[in-house]
């Protein structure tokens, strides 16, 4: 099982993003990636959100919990924390993701239906997470 996190960065009604090809037929996604081996979950989004966007952020709520598991048998575990810019440069990205990422940048909430997440995912957004903390089931429950 593989483990990934992923972080919120929600300002004036904007969700950070990146784009970059998921693998999952859409562009967007949340910005992190795979926990190393030995790596505590906070560190691991610390890291990823600072080599993928350039800032740093402190790691708030457990948003939520949600297995995928695609036809080819992996299992991975996803786990998504609320975050807070507090320092760093937007776009001053590293630069050696796995997958290229062409863009860095918040996006209105409104607007992410149209760029390929669910309007569930989105209403949970705008309502600020409630039920934070909370596992989701698949991924396809939250319409990742």
């Amino acid at each position: 099982m593989k483990v990934r996190v992923t972080g919120v960065v929600v300002e004036d009604g904007r969700i950070l993003l990146l784009d970059q090809d998921t693998g999952a037929g859409r562009s967007w996604s949340l910005p992190g990636g795979t926990v190393e081996e030995g790596e505590p979950l906070a560190d691991a989004l610390v890291r990823e959100m600072r080599e993928e966007t350039g800032l740093e952020v402190e790691i708030g709520r457990l948003l939520y919990v949600c297995d995928h598991l695609p036809p080819d048998g992996a299992h991975v575990l996803h786990i998504t924390f609320e975050s807070r810019r507090i320092g760093g440069t937007l776009g001053d990205i590293a630069g050696n993701d796995t997958r290229p990422i062409r863009a860095v940048t918040f996006v209105r909430l409104a607007d992410l239906p149209g760029l390929g997440f669910s309007e569930r995912f989105a209403e949970l957004a705008r309502a600020g997470f409630p039920g934070a903390g909370s596992y989701m089931g698949a991924k396809a429950n939250i319409g990742l």
